[in-house]
Order: C-alpha cells, then structure tokens, then sequence
C-alpha cells in the first residue's frame, strides 16, 4: 500500500510558531502529505496563519475546545485523511528533506511507528541553542534520546513521532498523563508493533524560551518517569534514576570540601563543568553559547532528578489534576 501521509500539529496560543512551522513544510522536497491543525480553543488562534498557506500546502485547520494536548492530537488524527500519521509540536521547524526521508526509511523498514531526533537551528537564539545542547549532548541525559544504539527500541517523543493509522486504531491514540508520548510508546510495543528510529529524520526544536520555564518543564518530565513507572511496571531503569544520583553526589561533594575545608573535593564538578563548556564551544563556536549550555545543562539534571525524588517521597504529582501538571 502506498504511504499517504498526514502531519498532525496541535497549537494552543502559537500562532508566531505555526507560521514558522508552515513554512518549512512548504518547502519540503516530498509534497505527498497532508497538513492538519488543530487549535485547542486557544484566545490567540492561528487561523489567519493557516489560510495564508491554503495555496501552497494541502492544509485542513480545525478550532476545538480546550481539552489539552492529547486530545487534540488524537482529533487531528481521526480527521486526517492519510494511512501514516506524523506528529510535530508547533514549536519545530522542519528541514526540507524531512519528509523524504522518512517515506524512504519506512520504504525500507515498514516501521509501524517511528521517532526522530531534534536539534538547533542555525536561526535559533543563544539561550534556544543552549537549551537545545543540554536536552540532546551525550554529556547529559538528552544524550539518550536519538542515538544509534537500539535504534529498534527507541520510544519516540511527540514532538517529532509517527504512527500508522492500524496503530492508531488497534492502540487508541494519546492518554490525558504526563509523559503521554512515552506511554502510547509502550503501549505499542507491548501489542507486538515495531518502532524505530529515523536518524535523518530530524527536526529544529525551539523548546522553551527561559531558564524558568526550562526549569519547570524538565521537572514535570521527572515526576513523569515515576508516574509513567506505576502504571508500567518495569519501564523505569537505572538510567532514569542518573539525574537524581547527580544532585546526590554534587551535594555529597560540596558537604566534604566544607567539612573538610579542602576545594579538592570540587574538583569533579569543576571537571564536568569544564567539558559541557569545551563540547558546547566545539558544537557551537561560541564562548556565550557554550557558558549557557553549562547552565542548561545544570538545570536539566537538577530539575528532573529533583522532580524523580519528589514523586518518589511524596507522590504529589500524583494528587494534581493534569491542568496543574502543566502549568
């Protein structure tokens, strides 16, 4: 059967985005897709954007109540037309071969549901840059996500992820949860599906736009993991647990020089600082870059270990409605 492709795009108050996005599907090499918009009752639509692409994208935009991300991907995919789904949050950008080459690897592979990795654009601001390098260097935990090694057992994320309309119906689509992307990865593995990762099938990801929001985002991912671990039982692995092994450790360190009155004992943390700093400079060229990526890459680690350790003690995020997980 030949592969009909739907991109499916929910936006909640990201019109400026939305244009952006657009823009770079209309560029794509491979025109054979269709483009799906869901607004989720956002007070600043995007439905001007979308009609300025009317002639250049084959382009449906739906406006919905506000009922979270979720459910309107999960909207947009029972409205679409195609037989093969592709997932974007409104915050990426697309390179021009992006489609093409994911028709040529599920040519190839037949996966049943895929995910690519993400990165920054030449576009991208200092800070987007930054925070970019934290969420994907083999020096943090964002190394994890697209690498090379199990390509075959890789859990796409929803910001760059496709699935096959028979996933769709036999899985069912998102769940109203943190960490969504990974359950629905899960739940597709466990009813015998395939998936797999599309290395050349990246995306520019702009993510978040300040060290605070950064902060509470990567957070939320750590109380996530454990959520998601209750409701699967064996999905959580020492890997997931590194980040809060790292506070531990830093704060052991930072104890013993103080007891010790000895700097010695900060010599580690001085260490790793200084080879985030010399990869970030070699990836990004500058020094201001790669002084943020330090940060960045601080907060990632500190942030999801603290949120690991906060739903373990007290599983307070267990008690929040998923409207206050995301705020």
């Amino acid at each position: 059967m030949e592969i009909a492709f739907s991109v499916i795009v929910p936006v909640y108050n990201r019109p400026d985005e939305v244009m952006e996005l657009l823009e770079s599907l209309s560029r794509q090499t491979d025109t054979g897709f269709e483009t799906v918009v869901v607004e989720d009752g956002s007070s600043v639509p995007c439905r001007e954007v979308c009609r300025r692409f009317e002639n250049r994208l084959n382009l449906k935009y739906f406006f919905k109540p506000n009922s979270g991300r979720s459910d309107t991907r999960n909207f947009g995919m029972t409205r679409a037309g195609g037989n093969y789904f592709i997932i974007f949050d409104s915050d990426c950008i697309m390179p021009p071969h992006y489609i093409a080459a994911v028709r040529k690897n599920l040519e190839r592979s037949r996966a049943d549901c895929y995910g690519g990795p993400d990165c920054a654009g030449a576009s991208f601001s200092g800070l987007q840059k930054a925070i970019s390098y934290a969420m994907t260097s083999f020096f943090t935990t964002g190394g994890i996500r697209g690498g090379t090694r199990h390509a075959e057992k890789f859990s796409p994320r929803s910001f760059n992820m496709g699935i096959s309309r028979e996933v769709f119906q036999t899985v069912g689509g998102y769940r109203n949860m943190i960490g969504e992307d990974i359950d629905l990865s899960i739940r597709i593995k466990s009813a015998g599906y395939r998936t797999m990762l599309f290395k050349d099938a990246y995306v520019f990801h702009k993510r978040r736009l300040s060290f605070g929001k950064f902060f509470r985002q990567v957070n939320t991912f750590g109380k996530g993991r454990i959520l998601l671990s209750r409701i699967h039982r064996g999905s959580l692995k020492t890997v997931h647990l590194l980040p809060a092994f790292f506070i531990l450790g830093h704060a052991l360190l930072l104890a013993l020089s103080l007891i010790f009155l000895n700097a010695w004992f900060l010599l580690p943390i001085a260490c790793y600082a200084a080879l985030l700093f010399a990869d970030s400079l070699l990836k990004n060229k500058k020094p201001g870059i790669a002084a943020a990526s330090v940060a960045a890459a601080y907060i990632q680690l500190t942030a999801y270990g603290l949120g690991v350790m906060e739903e373990l003690m007290f599983r307070r995020a267990s008690k929040k409605t998923q409207e206050e997980l995301y705020r």
